[in-house]
């Protein structure tokens, strides 16, 4: 079998504290290791059209808020579990960058409407459709019955962490 980076940490850490178990580090080690490869070839694919992730999480979720394409700004900031002020960082960019606008909602002047301008849905229509590909590509050490198997096993830990569907995420 194939070693990785990960084995050869575990086995440092039996030498240098054999009083220890460093087994967690086998699946939390990879995860961690997994994401920062992982977000390094999203953000390499983001930046061909300009983009950073947190302003692709923002543009996504907005498109998946339905053909209005909008929302409020603490919608936004739950939907992506960050903080209003990360949402507004980001969306200061997509303003300047012409993709989104923010307005007062007229029914109520203390909340921000989000919404998509007619460059940022193509923007995100295309970025999403070369962004599953890319998500793809990067699955293909995985057959169909290993992506489903790890899917269902990472739902697991996810939900035994708190995370659940009313807890967006930001992929």
């Amino acid at each position: 079998m194939e070693r990785d980076a990960v084995d050869l940490i575990v086995e440092q850490w039996a030498h240098a504290r054999p009083d220890l178990d460093a087994s967690p580090v086998h699946v939390l080690g990879r995860l961690s290791r997994a994401t920062r490869i992982v977000e390094r070839e999203f953000q390499s694919l983001f930046s061909e059209f300009g983009l950073q992730i947190g302003e692709f999480d923002v543009l996504g979720t907005l498109l998946r808020a339905g053909t209005s394409g909008r929302m409020t700004a603490g919608e936004l900031a739950r939907h992506a579990m960050k903080t209003a002020g990360a949402i507004t960082n980001r969306l200061d960019r997509l303003v300047a960058k012409g993709y989104v606008t923010r307005d007062l909602d007229p029914a109520n002047r203390r909340t921000v409407v989000v919404a998509l301008t007619p460059a940022g849905r193509e923007l995100i229509d295309r970025v999403v459709v070369a962004h599953l590909e890319n998500s793809r590509r990067l699955l293909t050490a995985l057959d169909p019955h290993r992506q489903g198997d790890l899917a269902a096993t990472l739902r697991t830990l996810l939900i035994g962490l708190g995370d659940n569907a009313g807890a967006a995420d930001e992929t």
